[in-house]
């Protein structure tokens, strides 16, 4: 990396005044300096990994058009220094004078019990306000799918969200071209370069800079929003020496679509990909809706899902059985391989130091595909998966031409399923045809018994679930995201 000269303080806007940190670890939490060092004690901390929500913050930052991203995150996992250049607004500040519309209709409701999470549900719902997403009762059950309620009061605080609908929303057009352009100027154009005590962290602008910096560095941590770096740092108390932020970099957090492909750069993040990629296909756009919370959804990034190598990462199994190819580069390398071909073991993937995952092109689906996809996990929403289950078929002429059966959960990878693939092939998809393949899954997976699931309970499951697709395309079943949407 560049040298230690080159450096400066964190600049951010802090409740509408401006910060400039220096002489703390890079992976001081916001959390952390929220409590600590400014004594904003509303924001709280309850899990330290971004599950319950006690800590939302709103984070807001330039947008392509002048104005301001406004997004709910978890300030236990935000890094300060991927702070730089961004705003950050706490409960006190956005429900401190009273006169919030939601302030009111959570008093009026008894939305507030011992009061510990109702920072973060407050600053979750006032960014689904502001953004206009709060429009009928199942979105605001979706916006709070990441904040926990120890008390079990969800019900008032649903209804208190819900009031939201017809509340006018402030006009701040003015006031975010402002800060905009404020935080633009905080930022500047060079790549941000912050160490302390030996400790590194760096943000480029660019794929180029960003290239540079990890062929350099190669042993530096790549990271994104942090949602599973920063349980490094809460949960394991790892020693992180040397940070490479791939937020910023605008190369890589663009959509494209053409010649039936989409096309996601590596740090586009999950909302986004939940927006693009689950209009394939209802199944993939109920399973990306159960993926996390709204709050891990802001920030985590496409890449980083499928870099970590999770054997039960929800996204992976979607990707391989829609045919993905994953783009690497490493330095002025590139390279292409399918997706499933970049996990080799249980916390190994095919990818050499200093090379990192710049997109992931993604066919779409067309009238001779089918199919299918369902997440099994112990509670519905912000939960991790015991099986995930993905299925395309490719029918020509009635019979099976092509099967991708795709697992996460089963093996130490996500993984297809050949033996299971290979009784589909050249055969009408009936009952007979399924019942082949999903007796065939015990010969593709050996899994574990684990806190989630027995060994004995995956391959049920797994085994039903390709049932279940069958009875589905037979029309002998309603399809599962219709009973979700019903539920």
């Amino acid at each position: 990396m560049e040298s230690a000269a080159a450096t400066r303080p964190i600049r951010f806007v802090l409740n509408g005044e401006e910060r400039s940190v220096e002489g703390v670890a890079p992976t001081t939490t916001l959390l952390e300096h929220l409590r600590r060092a400014e004594r904003l004690v509303g924001t709280k901390e309850g899990c330290a990994e971004g599950d319950c929500g006690a800590c939302t913050i709103l984070m807001m930052e330039p947008d392509e058009t002048g104005g301001l991203t406004r997004r709910a995150v978890n300030a236990c996992i935000q890094f300060l220094p991927s702070l730089d250049g961004r705003a950050v607004e706490t409960v006190e500040h956005v429900m401190g004078s009273g006169d919030h519309p939601l302030a009111a209709e959570m008093v009026e409701r008894h939305a507030s019990q011992c009061g510990f999470c109702t920072p973060g549900f407050a600053m979750q719902l006032h960014a689904g306000w502001m953004n206009g997403s709060i429009v009928d009762r199942q979105s605001v059950k979706d916006l709070v799918s990441g904040n926990l309620c120890r008390c079990t009061g969800y019900g008032p605080i649903v209804e208190a969200g819900l009031a939201l609908k017809d509340a006018p929303r402030p006009d701040t057009r003015a006031a975010d071209e402002a800060l905009a352009a404020r935080l633009g100027e905080m930022r500047g154009t060079a790549p941000f370069l912050y160490a302390h005590e030996g400790r590194r962290f760096a943000s480029p602008g660019d794929v180029d800079a960003f290239a540079d910096l990890y062929a350099a560095d190669p042993q530096a941590t790549v990271l994104a929003g942090a949602t599973d770096i920063g349980l490094w740092v809460t949960k394991q108390h790892r020693d992180l020496p040397s940070l490479l932020d791939i937020s910023r970099v605008r190369d890589l957090a663009h959509v494209e679509e053409g010649e039936g492909r989409l096309y996601f750069g590596a740090a586009v993040t999950h909302r986004i990909v939940h927006e693009r990629l689950g209009a394939l296909h209802p199944d993939i756009a109920e399973t990306m809706r159960r993926f996390a919370g709204y709050q891990v959804r802001n920030v985590g990034t496409i890449g980083g899902n499928i870099a970590n190598g999770s054997p039960i990462g929800d996204l992976p199994p979607l990707l391989i059985a829609l045919g993905a190819v994953l783009h690497l580069r490493r330095g002025d390398d590139m390279r292409a391989l399918p997706i499933e071909a970049f996990f080799l073991d249980y916390g190994r993937q095919d990818r050499a130091a200093g090379e990192f995952v710049v997109a992931v092109e993604v066919p779409v689906l067309d009238a001779s595909h089918r199919f299918f996809a369902h997440k099994i996990s112990k509670r519905r929403e912000s939960d991790i998966s015991a099986v995930m289950a993905a299925f395309r078929l490719t029918v020509s002429n009635g019979t099976v031409a092509e099967a991708r059966l795709a697992f996460g959960g089963m093996a130490g990878t996500p993984k297809r399923a050949p033996q299971a693939e290979a009784a589909l092939l050249g055969r009408p998809f009936d009952a007979q045809a399924a019942e082949r393949a999903a007796l065939a899954l015990a010969q593709d997976f050996t899994p574990l018994t684990d806190m989630r699931a027995s060994a004995a309970y995956r391959l049920k499951a797994a085994q039903n679930l390709l049932r279940r697709f069958q009875m589905e395309e037979a029309g002998e079943a309603p399809r599962l995201d219709a009973l979700a949407e019903a539920g």
